[in-house]
């Protein structure tokens, strides 16, 4: 299956595979980023082991910057960075030192995004095989040859000289997105996160859910999750959530978002032409990597309500958790080679061990209070996952 839109083709991955010398011809003349459009398939972004994603991480990190123009939507500041080679970016800028935690009066709707939570969030989702999110690397820009001289008017019009002598720029967003809460360089060097954009939604449009165990977004009211902890029972009943694979899907989201601490899941993304049998993807994770002393049990509420997770989710968690490798210590080694290495603080590693912990003692609660291992741990191929026998209610989430 393939499109076209604009200057350059997209192709999708079916069960056609080309032949070697077709193939090689037909991809001479792609970008990095085009090569990894190709590559998308039902199931995943990438294969394990593609060589595509170095050569993708490499030109993000260094092909030269043409424009830069601000990204319309979202809370706050991100700059849409177009490349030499035609490839695209959507850059998010460093605001605090790694070792900043999340403010104890900010709600999960108004931190910090975190350009170091983009990097290493991509990271944990390779090393968990997920494969579901666009490739990040981190970044040093001279804003005033990368930024200012390349920005369009209304970003350019936020740019100013602070007292200390720093170039700085605030842009317009919903928040924070002024003076007192500029983005500033040292004195005109700044890093930041640079993620690949997927396809454009004329080539592969993409279908907005949803999330069941979305947050309020209300200062004083809960969602309805948080106070029913028979939930998940009515999930269950709702398409797509009913049959196939999604609900595991959903599972596999809460244990990534557990990990990273990122509480600001409320819509998420599939590919159309999929239909409902494909896989979400894991985007935007800027609110994550925020309190490493602090494990919010909260996001982990769709695995403790449904008691359900994938087989291959709960072997990755146990190859981890047993070792001789840890998580953090994978993590460390995935994020050496980046350009802001080292791109987390230490404490936000030894929280990921941490958590492995407790998501593997949620799921032998699970099993305790179920006393069967199959209505708990299942596999795409064991049929549907909203047939599982229902967990009893739990007593929190």
């Amino acid at each position: 299956m393939y499109a076209t839109c604009g200057c350059f083709t997209v192709w999708f991955s079916t069960a056609v595979v080309l032949p070697a010398a077709l193939s090689e011809l037909a991809t001479k003349n792609l970008t990095s980023l085009e090569r990894f459009h190709r590559r998308i398939s039902q199931h995943e972004l990438y294969r394990a082991g593609d060589p595509v994603i170095e050569d993708v991480l490499r030109d993000l990190a260094t092909q030269r910057i043409v424009h830069v123009s601000q990204k319309d939507g979202g809370t706050q500041i991100k700059l849409v960075i177009d490349y030499a080679n035609q490839m695209q970016a959507l850059f998010k800028p460093m605001r605090f030192p790694r070792d900043q935690q999340t403010l104890p009066n900010h709600f999960y709707f108004t931190d910090f995004e975190r350009h170091t939570a983009e990097i290493a969030s991509f990271h944990l989702d390779r090393l968990l095989g997920f494969r579901r999110a666009m490739p990040v690397s981190g970044r040093v820009l001279n804003m005033t040859s990368e930024l200012y001289e390349l920005a369009d008017g209304e970003l350019l019009k936020t740019f100013f000289v602070s007292p200390s002598d720093n170039l700085c720029f605030h842009g317009r967003c919903s928040y924070y997105c002024d003076t007192a809460h500029a983005i500033c360089g040292s004195p005109d060097t700044l890093e930041g996160s640079f993620a690949a954009f997927l396809p454009d939604k004329a080539v592969a449009p993409r279908k907005v859910w949803r999330h069941p165990w979305r947050r309020s977004y209300h200062k004083r009211r809960k969602a309805q999750w948080e106070n029913d902890p028979d939930y998940c029972s009515l999930v269950r009943d709702i398409p797509p959530y009913d049959s196939g694979r999604r609900l595991l899907d959903l599972m596999d989201m809460a244990v990534f978002d557990f990990l990273t601490g990122n509480m600001d899941r409320h819509h998420y993304e599939t590919f159309r032409m999929f239909g409902n049998d494909t896989f979400p993807l894991h985007l935007d994770h800027g609110r994550g990597f925020g309190r490493p002393f602090h494990d919010e049990m909260s996001i982990l509420a769709p695995v403790i309500q449904c008691c359900l997770l994938r087989q291959s989710t709960l072997t990755t968690l146990l190859r981890y958790h047993n070792g001789p490798r840890k998580l953090s210590d994978a993590m460390r080694d995935a994020m050496q080679k980046d350009p802001v290495a080292p791109v987390l603080w230490e404490p936000h590693l030894a929280a990921l061990d941490r958590r492995v912990r407790i998501v593997l003692q949620a799921v032998r609660d699970c099993v305790a209070r179920d006393d069967a291992v199959e209505a708990v741990v299942r596999n795409d191929a064991d049929g549907d996952a909203a047939d599982a026998a229902p967990a009893a209610p739990a007593s929190g989430s």
